[in-house]
């Protein structure tokens, strides 16, 4: 088919143009270009607040196909920056569906394009690592695309953009909240981008969880007087959060805490440790990782471009607990006598496989030790 019968195209910063058709949004947007493996979950992906800014590459070849249900957004207000994928269903079939997934990229002002070679476009991205890339109309000219590439700079905002200003608290249902055989653990969960799945899960663990700004106060934290902290996932590098990592920093050995994605690297620099952009990141949910502790490997869920350096650790007071079976890259850390950890990997699986579910049981473990420390 030729050029002229499509209607979108993006531009890459080589020069390269890959043509397609319009779906969402038809907004002009300049974004990162990523990739993402996992064959089902795009409405999380869509919705996930860590992919602000980003236009995903979907490498399974058909999206769109059960719709998207009500129950299903990880946040209520979507920020991905666009989605490029091969084909893409407008007619789906899903009993849950309640919108398609056109229908909520128009409502949030998120373009899409489909009719792409997306192997190609994944290939280049192994190749030459994320960059740029422009989501236009067909009919840009490519001098011009280049030139609105070249004077755009990506935004170094992308946590505060979708971290909410207030603070919210979310129950356990009834029969959980009822079930339970001791006062509920109070969490106080740092928002950098939190997906509502963390929320969700929390509360099933019976915690009441109180959701705070991404730059909240060590006093604001103290006033809430919570049994633990939670760091959550989040969008971009952490080193453009300063503030947060001062206010973990003042917050070790002082309660438990337990962090994942962007918490994880948050908690590292909080204890001195680095962190580096890695070529084309880690997103996908078939991710091996293996447990240092037990030796056992976990398929998990992933989503990050950023990861802590290995060497870097070893300068600090943490242990490298979990490492990533593809590159060797750090996956877990912890440091016990503080009662805290993290993992790089998203335990929640939404989506995702489920075989990390048990650092939620961890969690709520050291939350006990630490509560039956304070009787004694």
């Amino acid at each position: 088919m030729k050029a002229s019968a499509y209607d979108k195209k993006i531009i890459l910063e080589n020069g390269q143009e890959y043509y397609g058709y319009s779906f969402g949004s038809d907004s002009e947007k300049v974004c990162e270009l990523v990739f993402n493996t996992s064959m089902v979950g795009y409405q999380e992906i869509l919705s996930d607040p860590s992919y602000t800014y980003q236009a995903v590459v979907m490498t399974y070849p058909l999206i769109g196909n059960y719709g998207c249900a009500d129950d299903d957004y990880e946040t209520d207000t979507p920020s991905i920056g666009a989605f490029i994928v091969r084909e893409y269903n407008d007619e789906p079939s899903n009993f849950r569906s309640a919108a398609t997934m056109s229908e909520v990229m128009k409502k949030y002002d998120i373009p899409g394009i489909y009719g792409v070679d997306t192997r190609k476009l994944t290939r280049h991205i192994r190749e030459s690592g994320s960059g740029k890339v422009l989501i236009t109309g067909a009919s840009t000219a490519l001098d011009e695309g280049l030139s609105l590439l070249k004077g755009t700079a990506l935004p170094k905002d992308a946590v505060s953009s979708v971290s909410k200003n207030s603070c919210r608290t979310f129950y356990p249902a009834k029969a959980i909240y009822s079930g339970l055989r001791q006062k509920p653990f109070h969490i106080a969960a740092i928002d950098c981008g939190m997906k509502q799945n963390i929320i969700r899960t929390l509360n099933r663990y019976g915690c009441i969880v109180t959701v705070i700004p991404w730059n909240a106060s060590v006093s604001m934290i103290d006033s809430l007087a919570p049994d633990g902290i939670f760091i959550s996932n989040g969008p971009g590098d952490p080193e453009d959060i300063p503030e947060t990592i001062r206010t973990v920093r003042a917050l070790i050995g002082r309660y438990p805490m337990f962090g994942i994605c962007l918490g994880h690297q948050i908690i590292s620099l909080a204890y001195g440790a680095k962190t580096y952009k890695l070529k084309f990141g880690h997103r996908g949910g078939n991710h091996p990782v293996k447990n240092l502790k037990t030796g056992k490997i976990e398929i998990t869920s992933q989503n990050h471009s950023y990861a802590v350096d290995l060497d870097s650790i070893n300068s600090t007071k943490l242990s490298l607990t979990h490492i990533n079976l593809l590159d060797n890259t750090v996956e877990g850390v912890e440091c016990m006598s503080d009662k805290l950890f993290s993992v790089q990997y998203h335990p929640e699986s939404a989506p995702g496989p489920q075989d990390s579910t048990y650092l939620f049981d961890q969690f709520i473990n050291i939350l006990k030790e630490a509560a039956n420390a304070k009787k004694k």
